[in-house]
């Protein structure tokens, strides 16, 4: 069965504007959404090949150097589904974009050899 990456994607003004809310709030928001996360886990678990990788802050590397960087990638998940759009599906009452201040799924497929023309 086909293999799809789902990146989660927060922009950093949200993460901030979110750490700036009381403390009592962002434990309350956590201990919702941990629980919904948890719960949509294990109704997709057929679906899901490795489990959640949350990551921090970026480094970039590049010809130039090292040095900090920004993106909006929080996390990703790899899942198996019947194709882009089924896997997509997945991820629409996702608590990454429901509950916690997350912008976007982006969801991809994986690919063993070059990647096919077509359009976006």
């Amino acid at each position: 069965m086909p293999r799809f990456v789902a990146v989660y994607t927060m922009k950093p003004e949200d993460v901030a504007a979110f750490r700036k809310r009381p403390k009592s709030e962002q434990e309350a928001i956590d201990k919702v959404g941990l629980k919904a996360w948890e719960a949509w886990s294990k109704r997709n678990a057929v679906a899901i090949v490795a489990t959640d990788v949350m990551v921090g802050k970026t480094r970039r590397v590049t010809k130039s150097g090292i040095a900090d960087a920004q993106n909006q990638i929080a996390g990703f998940l790899i899942v198996e589904a019947a194709d882009i759009t089924a896997a997509a599906d997945l991820f629409q009452d996702h608590p990454h974009i429901t509950i916690f201040p997350g912008d976007g799924i982006d969801v991809m497929p994986v690919v063993t050899g070059p990647p096919e023309d077509e359009p976006p």
